[in-house]
């Protein structure tokens, strides 16, 4: 990798994390797999040669028992799912240059032969462990299908995961009070022989790797504190009869392996080096080398759910590092979605599917945008049908839409299309400015930021036509008014081009409308200042307004819903088995039953503030020294923020102090205040519009 500003001269690869192929795909799943089409759409807007590749996960516990409940063969089962991801991702122009499935041979042989190179580099070892057994029906216990307590917070967990507390990666045998969830047996622990992956032997080396890893703060941040508290080797078989057999090893004729598969996490990363490699195939090395990428110097992007930042950021970069591929350049990982403040559920249907969004007649591209551009990657997202109507009709349809069909319906009526002038110096330094936020946002792996830029040129334009005034011209002056009017069409297609990425559909059908030939998605960044076609025709608009009675409509449905399932279903929410993209099922806190007084809160002093300067405190892995400007004064905060955020980020961001908290001494340090923040991700509260330093939050 380069670790040089986008566009560079290697080949990009971007992924997206691997669904599970066992359950339908609603709009949670959505937001990775939006967010890394929205990516991949732009880094070749900036010129860089990208392949988007990602695949079905067909592998590991959740199919292999369901297969079974089902009474069908685990690969027919994954299969069918399969094949409807493959239908439903082009629906919302998510367009994979190659998607594959874990279960395929170019899978199968690269992983034999990378777990093959671990072998020989010295990095297996066999060792004896619990397993968890359920001795009433005289069976071997799949991870997901055993509940305990976690050994380390006590939470309730997995067998392979405290995905209700801590988030810590578990290996077989280390879950306390194992019950099986299958049969409600407890379950015992017998002894196995099963394959383990020396990680803990390249602490070293994944902390050089997190030093220089890009993209989100939480991949980067998250991973450091389980190399500081010690790395656990990884146990690399489970027992199933479903997966990739462990290979054959040349000289090994016993094997202890023989009648176990790999564990799931070791072949579904590899897949996305299969899934480049049949791209590759397909078009050939000259357009696009597979090992050009993963082998050279090729810039790798994963773009991930975050309750898989593990696997992506300590298991498989030290499995890359000593089979000799390339080391990611950078993880974008995201935060959860919630529905209406609450938690995806498959089993008491509340969810909106992504089926049913289709069905209900709205275009693809007004979810993208609301995915791509509500709240920043890596924070959770709150979906409800008001706020979906809020941007598109504020965003969308009132200041993009808005601008495009006033421009360009008077520039058809007045000049049949592009008037005969020079772009203004004001309009073609703006559309550099957008071009160059654009450029940055990329590079700074935001998404939001990249819409942003395009959505704020859209305001410019507005704003120019509004005080200009155009219509007035025509008569008094000519000239000036056909001026005017070619900067706007100007604008219009440095809009297209920006907004590509995000409402590709939307894209082409405005350059359609302005007589440009081709495709707009071939169509880079350099092409900005490029003249428009002499003649466009007349416009339509490009975005239709949702209207409030529509929304009540929807609101009603999904509450039907819910209602329907939960009184069939008033077991405990399951959670979504999907392999890098978990969107949903967060389960929120209830609400504190003691209420306060207004005479108390009104003695709560919380202040707008802005962090001046962040420093990390030496020896405490957790704290870090914030300035914080309050307006009246500047205040000393200590907050147990570092592995959660990039500190080099965070002067300039307004936070949200709470102005009167008592004064504490932290690691030696006083703290004179208390930053808000939402969830364990430490999401700092912040203002929606530009509320000034030290105004008082009421």
């Amino acid at each position: 990798m380069s670790h040089e500003e986008f566009p560079t001269d290697e080949p990009a690869v971007v992924t997206c994390g691997l669904p599970y192929a066992n359950g339908d795909l609603h709009i949670g799943h959505l937001r990775t797999y939006v967010g890394g089409d929205v990516f991949s759409r732009a880094l070749e807007k900036l010129g860089q040669q990208t392949a988007f590749v990602c695949g079905s996960d067909m592998h590991g516990t959740p199919i292999a028992v369901q297969s079974i409940q089902e009474g069908v063969d685990p690969e027919e089962f994954a299969l069918e799912y399969h094949e409807q991801y493959k239908e439903t991702f082009p629906k919302f122009a998510v367009e994979f240059d190659h998607y594959g499935h874990t279960h395929q041979e170019t899978n199968r042989e690269l992983t034999h032969e990378i777990v093959r190179e671990l072998e020989a580099e010295g990095y297996i070892y066999e060792k004896e462990i619990k397993v968890a057994w359920d001795p009433e029906d005289d069976q071997p216990l799949p991870d997901r299908y055993v509940e305990g307590t976690c050994p380390y917070c006590g939470a309730t967990a997995r067998g392979d995961e405290c995905d209700e507390g801590c988030g810590r990666h578990l290996e077989p045998g280390e879950i306390e009070d194992p019950v099986s969830t299958i049969s409600g047996n407890r379950a015992e622990y017998r002894d196995r022989t099963h394959k383990f992956f020396e990680v803990s032997e390249l602490s070293e080396y994944l902390t050089e790797f997190l030093d220089g890893l890009e993209g989100t703060p939480n991949a980067r941040n998250q991973p450091r504190q389980w190399i500081e508290d010690g790395l656990q080797d990884w146990c690399i078989t489970r027992d199933l009869d479903w997966g990739f057999d462990y290979p054959e090893i040349d000289g090994d004729d016993e094997s202890s392996a023989e009648d176990l598969v790999l564990y799931v996490w070791v072949d579904a990363p590899i897949e996305y080096i299969a899934s480049t490699k049949q791209y590759t195939e397909q078009v050939g090395p000259d357009v696009y080398d597979w090992e050009e990428a993963w082998k050279s110097d090729g810039e790798i992007v994963h773009i991930i759910g975050r309750d898989i930042i593990q696997h992506h950021t300590i298991f498989w970069p030290a499995m890359l590092k000593v089979a000799g591929y390339n080391a990611p350049r950078s993880v974008m990982a995201s935060g959860f979605m919630t529905l209406n403040g609450k938690g995806f559920s498959t089993s008491r249907n509340r969810a909106v599917w992504a089926r049913e969004y289709l069905e209900e007649g709205f275009h693809e591209d007004l979810l993208r945008y609301y995915l791509a551009t509500n709240g920043g990657f890596q924070q959770d997202v709150d979906f409800s049908w008001s706020k979906f109507r809020e941007r598109v009709n504020g965003e969308l349809v009132g200041t993009v839409g808005n601008f495009l069909y006033r421009s360009l319906l008077f520039a058809h009526r007045n000049f049949d299309g592009t008037p005969d002038a020079d772009v203004s110096g004001e309009v073609s330094d703006r559309i550099d400015e957008a071009v160059d936020a654009y450029r940055e946002a990329i590079n700074d792996y935001s998404i939001r930021k990249a819409g942003q830029a395009a959505v704020e040129l859209a305001a410019f334009g507005n704003e120019y036509i509004q005080r200009n005034e155009p219509w007035k011209l025509t008569d008094d002056d000519p000239e000036r008014a056909a001026q005017v009017i070619r900067d706007c069409v100007q604008v219009a297609k440095a809009l297209a081009i920006l907004l590509e990425p995000l409402t590709p559909g939307k894209a082409q059908q405005l350059w359609d409308q302005l007589g440009e030939g081709g495709s707009v998605h071939e169509t880079t960044t350099e092409a900005v200042h490029d003249a428009p076609p002499e003649t466009f025709g007349e416009p339509d608009e490009l975005f239709e307004k949702i209207e409030a009675d529509r929304v009540e409509q929807l609101n009603e449905k999904l509450e039907t819903r819910v209602e329907e399932a939960t009184a069939e279903d008033d077991a405990e929410t399951e959670s979504d088995d999907t392999n890098g993209d978990q969107s949903g099922d967060m389960d929120l806190e209830p609400l504190v039953e003691d209420r306060i007084s207004f005479d108390d809160f009104e003695g709560i002093d919380m202040r707008v503030g802005r962090i001046e300067t962040a420093e990390p405190i030496e020896d405490s892995d957790k704290l870090v020294r914030l300035e914080v400007d309050i307006g009246v004064e500047t205040r000393q905060v200590v907050a147990g923020i570092k592995q959660l955020h990039d500190l080099k980020e965070l002067p300039g961001t307004k936070i949200i102090l709470l102005a009167n908290m008592e004064q504490a001494e932290l690691f030696g340090f006083e703290s004179n205040g208390m930053i808000l923040a939402a969830g364990d991700e430490a999401d700092l509260l912040t203002t929606h519009d530009d509320a000034p330093v030290g105004m008082r939050i009421q």
